[in-house]
């Protein structure tokens, strides 16, 4: 007489023994498409780069003195024009002499802050390089460009959960308390790549902090702070204020850019922070140059005019992202659901997938082999390793619509066949 439970077993493991080849032959037909996509990094679409067009027109030969009558053509002004810093302040809710603008990159700015801290110190500390065993706060799935500067310096990486409402603040209150622990990347709002958005309770627990470290920083990368496309009116908390508020004003270092706003190689920047940080960041930067390419703050000063013209500008930027996005949330709901879970962000430029544990890497591989590039597993972890291997990032941004469609069918079929290799012990 049969087993009972030998025959369910074998039932079950002929019914994914089907799922499974159903997969691969589903897989397969892709593949054969020859696809050529890259869903790798958030860069804008050629559709996002056509409503800056108007950069190149926005300065006229006899154009190039500030309304204070700075020639933009020359040498100085390391502070950048009252123009650009006006219009950062406002939408950053500070005053203008609280910001220092820049190049097209905050993460020149970021980077630069951090090698003055590993190398020359503040706040009367050693170097980080000269304390031994530097620590930094790492909250994850995160940036990995944020953990690749952390790793050049040899500064450790300790990893905090992060969740809708940001990071695990009972774990970094708890890390502060080390001495060693220097600071903590932040991406406050729709962060990369969850898209969370950190809630004022939070934005106040960071703003309270006591570490132990004179010299603990918090990088506050406000990368998409206007990068909103959901129909709610989202506002994060004012990190600047509430330091100020909680008697910590030296202890948050703000980062903004039009890097996806324009032209991302040729953006502005800049830096938001307490009259003691900026004087130390000021210093920093004289040493670097004689003063940022004010010509190109000047033309996206003429372009924008104000604040409420960027923020213009975005609500057009919003009617092209959205629909890249449908386009992606749409394909996982019919191809991955009960498979994998997603965030389902309002703004930002990525979605966060887990796959069941143990198949992201193989996930990625398949898509690959299929012709779909998306960001290699492990990247939105310190050090590369995600100790589940479950973490894809996704970037809708960049290809075309029609171009998306096709990949994310790709990317769902390699998943699937991911996991059902994994049920099947494959």
């Amino acid at each position: 007489m049969e087993d009972p439970q030998c025959e369910s077993e074998a039932r079950a493991l002929q019914a994914v023994s089907d799922k499974l080849r159903q997969a691969r032959l589903k897989y397969e037909k892709l593949k054969a498409l020859g696809a050529s996509l890259d869903m790798t990094r958030g860069k804008p679409g050629a559709d996002q780069l056509d409503l800056s067009q108007g950069l190149f027109e926005c300065l006229r030969p006899e154009d190039y003195k500030t309304a204070n009558g700075v020639d933009c053509r020359n040498y100085g002004g390391l502070d950048g024009i009252p123009e650009i810093r006006e219009i950062f302040a406002d939408l950053l809710e500070v005053p203008p002499s609280q910001v220092i603008a820049a190049g097209n990159s905050s993460l020149s700015l970021m980077y630069g802050a951090f090698s003055e801290l590993c190398a020359k110190g503040v706040s009367g500390e050693k170097p980080w390089l000269l304390q031994n065993g530097a620590k930094f706060i790492c909250p994850a799935p995160g940036y990995d460009r944020h953990f690749a500067i952390c790793e050049h310096f040899g500064i450790k990486m300790e990893t905090v959960g992060l969740s809708d409402s940001g990071p695990d603040m009972d774990a970094v209150e708890a890390l502060a308390k080390d001495p060693s622990v220097k600071g903590m990347w932040c991406v406050p709002m729709f962060s990369n790549p969850t898209g969370c958005v950190y809630s004022a309770e939070t934005v106040k627990r960071l703003a309270s902090l006591n570490p132990a470290a004179k010299d603990f920083r918090l990088f506050w990368d406000d990368a998409y702070f206007i990068h909103q496309f959901g129909p709610k009116k989202i506002h994060q908390g004012n990190i600047l204020k509430e330091c100020e508020a909680c008697s910590n004003p030296d202890l948050a270092l703000v980062f903004a850019s039009f890097s996806k706003v324009t032209f991302p190689g040729a953006s502005v920047a800049a830096v938001a922070a307490s009259k003691a940080n900026l004087s130390w960041v000021r210093n920093r930067m004289s040493k670097e140059m004689v003063g940022p390419d004010k010509l190109n703050q000047l033309r996206h000063a003429r372009f924008f005019k104000n604040a409420d013209g960027v923020l213009e500008h975005m609500q057009k930027m919003s009617k092209l992202l959205k629909p890249k996005f449908d386009t992606v949330l749409s394909s996982l709901e019919r191809n991955l659901s009960g498979a994998c879970t997603w965030s389902k962000p309002e703004g930002g430029y990525f979605i966060s997938l887990n796959t069941p544990d143990g198949c992201a890497k193989r996930a990625i591989e398949l898509s690959k082999e299929a012709g779909v590039a998306v960001t290699g597993a492990g990247a939105t972890f310190p050090y590369g390793v995600d100790p589940r291997d479950r973490n894809i990032r996704l970037a809708p941004s960049f290809p075309a619509i029609g171009d998306l469609k096709l990949a994310v069918e790709i990317f769902c079929a390699a998943c699937n066949l991911a996991a059902l290799e994994k049920e099947a012990g494959i």
